[in-house]
């Protein structure tokens, strides 16, 4: 990471966690579409040097530990890494992994780009319409994991003394979870969302929030959101109040909607939404139920990035839906979509664009995977590798 951005030698070392569930079948099928599209765009001249590193069930099998110290230092130290999907054993006291992945690396922002492929079968009449990037907080709020299970001395401890301090009426047999939510951490999401707004030529950014409600965690957010427009980006950005009709030509929209108002609105209205910049749990809500909006999440790609260290981290935004581990039936579009973000980050803009039209193309064919075939009529259902293998072979008319 330099002043001006990565810079990116021709031979990368990038390291993969290949991850639980379905995730050995989704690299097994990405990683040939990966290099088609390296060699077609560069010729031999460039290409990446895959690192395997561990995590989950097989980290735990080999190492007896679900995330080795050296994972952490290999995604450290080349910065840019991509990862299949890990089990998180619910209501256990396993912390989730993808949570301690980015907490130790500090990526900040989870970056969920929405958008719809032709012929993709949708739930709504006019999927075309998302065209979305969800900026979502990736390191507080609820999933700081600050919590105290009902019952325990230590829960019982912080009830009395809320109440004794405070007032606050809780009940003794609840459990415990708190919601930090700090000034500079939302800033420099927001500040990301900002830039990435203008970079890309976007039109709006509309801030989503619960502040009526919680007023000190959520509404200051939103407040913070909008004093940090002022103070840095006043030739850019504009608030949505200041002004009557049509707003400045060549200014973004600064927008805000309620968390409940949002997902309504989403639904009849997306074309009014842009960049979407939230906390943590709303931004796991909304981002997958955009998804479902324009095919499921077997197509939702995520990133995972700190822009001040350039470290980052892809992976599909889906489950390891272990029913279907080992059946190469899964859909491996979500992971495949991740490692073109990948590309687009690192500056490799043509192998994204070879990716992502080889893609199109095979939708356009009807030749889906199981998750996609039975929503579609007179479609082909192919396995997980012959659909890698059929958008290999798309990319070589492009």
């Amino acid at each position: 990471m330099t002043n001006k951005g990565l810079r990116v030698p021709e031979e990368p070392i990038i390291p993969f966690i290949e991850g639980d569930g379905v995730g050995p079948d989704l690299f097994k099928a990405a990683f040939p579409v990966f290099e088609k599209a390296i060699e077609k765009a560069f010729k031999g001249k460039r290409k990446v040097q895959w690192l395997e590193v561990l995590a989950g069930e097989k980290a735990f099998k080999e190492r007896g530990e679900f995330l080795p110290q050296d994972t952490l230092e290999a995604f450290s130290r080349y910065l840019v890494g991509i990862k299949g999907p890990l089990t998180t054993p619910v209501g256990e006291g396993i912390r989730s992994l993808n949570v301690s992945l980015r907490q130790s690396l500090d990526l900040y922002v989870c970056l969920r780009p929405i958008r719809y492929f032709k012929g993709v079968p949708s739930p709504v009449k006019r999927p075309e319409l998302v065209d979305m990037v969800v900026f979502r907080e990736n390191t507080e709020d609820v999933y700081a994991g600050f919590e105290l299970r009902s019952g325990s001395a230590e829960t019982l401890d912080l009830i009395k003394g809320m109440q004794d301090k405070y007032g606050w009426r809780i009940k003794p047999d609840s459990g415990i979870g708190l919601k930090p939510i700090s000034r500079s951490n939302s800033r420099r999401l927001l500040r990301a969302a900002f830039n990435y707004a203008i970079n890309h030529n976007r039109k709006s950014v509309t801030i989503v929030h619960k502040g009526n409600i919680q007023k000190f965690t959520e509404g200051a957010f939103r407040n913070w959101g909008f004093e940090l427009a002022k103070e840095e980006y006043a030739d850019q950005l504009i608030s949505y109040e200041e002004y009557d009709n049509d707003p400045p030509k060549g200014k973004i929209i600064l927008k805000e909607r309620m968390a409940d108002i949002f997902f309504q609105q989403a639904l009849t209205r997306p074309e009014e939404f842009d960049i979407i910049a939230t906390m943590n749990l709303n931004g796991d809500y909304i981002s997958d139920a955009l998804a479902a909006q324009v095919g499921g999440i077997g197509l939702a790609p995520g990133a995972n990035i700190n822009f001040e260290t350039g470290n980052a981290v892809f992976e599909p935004t889906h489950g390891t839906a272990p029913l279907y581990a080992g059946l190469n039936k899964a859909n491996p579009t979500s992971l495949i979509l991740s490692g073109a973000l990948l590309f687009d980050y690192i500056g490799w803009h043509q192998v994204t664009k070879l990716i992502e039209d080889a893609l199109r193309e095979t939708f356009n064919r009807k030749t889906v995977t199981y998750d996609l075939a039975r929503l579609m009529d007179e479609a082909t259902e192919v396995s997980c590798s012959h659909f890698a293998e059929l958008v290999c072979k798309n990319m070589e008319g492009l």
